[in-house]
């Protein structure tokens, strides 16, 4: 799933626009449930490098979700998911996009985040 994709797919499926709270980044998408405006997912373009210093740097693409405590450890094993970018990383993953994460996989994830962000 690229970005595209999952902008779309946030919309149809949870009937939410994003917003763009931050001028200097207005790329960066925030997505937040109607009924309480908590946020439930976060589309950004950054470095690379902010999620691992070994890699090469490029501007990649990726999705901040909210995930169970008790899952954050064993879903950071996985390739393309990192501790969270600029959120608590107890409660929230990183995930690089497009990656190696099936469109399944990621949608899951959204609707965790969703779900916890009630």
């Amino acid at each position: 799933m690229n970005r595209s994709e999952l902008i779309d797919y946030i919309q149809n499926n949870y009937g939410v626009d994003p917003d763009s709270p931050w001028a200097k980044y207005p790329d960066y998408l925030v997505f937040r449930r109607k009924n309480n405006t908590k946020w439930f997912a976060v589309i950004m373009r950054i470095s690379s490098r902010k999620l691992d210093p070994n890699k090469n740097e490029e501007i990649v693409n990726i999705v901040n979700l909210k995930a169970p405590p008790e899952l954050i450890g064993s879903l950071r094993l996985k390739d393309d998911i990192y501790p969270a970018y600029h959120m608590n990383k107890e409660h929230w993953i990183t995930i690089k996009i497009p990656g190696s994460l099936t469109d399944d996989e990621i949608k899951g994830l959204i609707e965790d985040s969703y779900r916890l962000t009630a």
